[in-house]
């Protein structure tokens, strides 16, 4: 009974459930956005930072959490997911991505996010408190939604409810025949099929720009349209409109679009620049990359394409974030940035890509990607390095909160661990 108290009262500092303050101390704290600081304390109220340092006090009546030989970091944002959207991908009844039609600008994700998904414990049980989950299909996907990993309710995790519409930018490919096989296809009949698609685009933007006449005017009779009116933020300039871009004459043609229509642009999944990175340095166009550990592109690109290309990113300037574009894998974040440092990525900057740099590309730099003053308490306690595979994460908050990382694949491990 005795061992049983103790153990009891060990865990109640981290298990006062609706407290949001506390300092905690004795950490090696890792700013991310600064100098890392030895033997440091956060102090916590309401679930913002609002002291980082050496030797910080503890206000009367707050809760402290020991952390010696501890190490905290902000919570990882991964920023390109469907976790929550997607449960068991062969069972369609369990997967809320896409709608019918080519243009859903008025959709959301983060209404169609389901709370109690197996997958949001186990990614945040790896660090990651915040993903942009993105919609599929169509031309135009729908909007984008930045959501903490922690919630009843949708509500409770909406960070940004729209962070970016999704376009998936058409693509200079021979269509497929009716046998399925797009290689016996002529190269004109696939150039003209990309036009008929990229005029569509074009009309339809031009459709919602008369639809902002009409509404700015106030004609008589004149209707509100779900879809033309959640493009005004992107025909404004307010929204950015994240493009799926992987090779490039699709990244050329789609910061052409860019231009065009007179929009912000956030490229996603490149994965083949070219000659385009000093364009994208000089518009600053930031990108979202995804996965650094499959195979390359092309059978006759080198080996080690897919690893290399952050440091190419890095080196030419342009600001990225990393991002799974899944919710099986999304857990796998670390890991992904961490391939990139075998290949010539400095440490810091896979660090940032997966945290701060996130943060800015979406917006939200004020309130999270690093351990400042004024931002959420997003932080994740660990015993090493969080991009290291054997870095267990012991404790992890959100907006202060302490989260619960047990999860599916700890309680499979365990049960087969001791299986007799």
């Amino acid at each position: 009974m005795k061992s049983l108290a103790l153990i009891l009262l060990a865990s109640l500092p981290l298990a006062a459930g609706v407290d949001d303050s506390f300092l905690l101390r004795g950490v090696t704290v890792h700013t991310v956005s600064g100098q890392d600081i030895p033997n440091g304390s956060i102090l916590v109220r309401d679930g913002k930072i609002i002291g980082v340092g050496a030797k910080l006090s503890a206000p009367k009546g707050i809760r402290i959490i020991e952390g010696k030989s501890m190490h905290v970091y902000p919570g990882m944002i991964d920023s390109g997911s469907e976790v929550g959207m997607i449960e068991i991908d062969s069972v369609k009844e369990t997967t809320d991505l896409a709608e019918l039609g080519d243009f859903n600008p008025q959709l959301r994700t983060l209404v169609a996010v389901n709370p109690s998904s197996e997958h949001i414990p186990v990614t945040r049980a790896n660090g990651i408190t915040a993903v942009m989950n993105l919609p599929r299909g169509g031309m135009i996907s729908g909007q984008g939604s930045l959501m903490h990993l922690d919630g009843w309710t949708w509500e409770e995790m909406e960070i940004l409810r729209s962070g970016a519409m999704h376009i998936n930018f058409p693509v200079l490919t021979p269509p497929p025949s009716r046998s399925g096989d797009s290689r016996n296809v002529p190269f004109a009949e696939a150039k003209k099929d990309y036009e008929a698609k990229l005029r569509t685009l074009h009309e339809f933007f031009e459709q919602c720009r008369r639809y902002q006449k009409a509404k700015a005017a106030a004609l008589p009779g004149f209707q509100t349209d779900l879809k033309y009116e959640a493009m005004l933020p992107v025909l404004e300039r307010k929204l950015p409109a994240l493009i799926t871009a992987v090779r490039e004459r699709t990244v050329h043609d789609a910061v052409e679009f860019a231009a065009q229509e007179h929009i912000r642009i956030i490229l996603a999944d490149v994965r083949e620049p070219g000659k385009m990175l000093p364009d994208l340095k000089a518009k600053g166009i930031p990108v979202v990359l995804g996965k650094t550990l499959e195979l390359p592109l092309n059978d006759d690109d080198p080996y080690d394409a897919p690893s290399s290309l952050p440091a190419q990113f890095y080196q030419a300037g342009v600001k990225f974030a990393f991002a799974s574009f899944s919710a099986s894998f999304s857990r796998n974040l670390p890991y992904q940035a961490a391939n990139a440092v075998a290949f010539g990525l400095p440490y810091t900057e896979a660090l940032k890509a997966v945290t701060l740099n996130a943060a800015e590309i979406w917006g939200v730099g004020d309130k999270m990607g690093s351990i400042d003053e004024g931002k959420w308490a997003d932080l994740m306690i660990t015993d090493g390095d969080p991009l290291e595979a054997k870095t267990q994460i012991k404790h992890l908050f959100i907006k202060g909160k302490p989260v619960d990382l047990e999860n599916r694949h700890r309680q499979l491990y365990e049960k087969y661990l001791n299986r007799p």
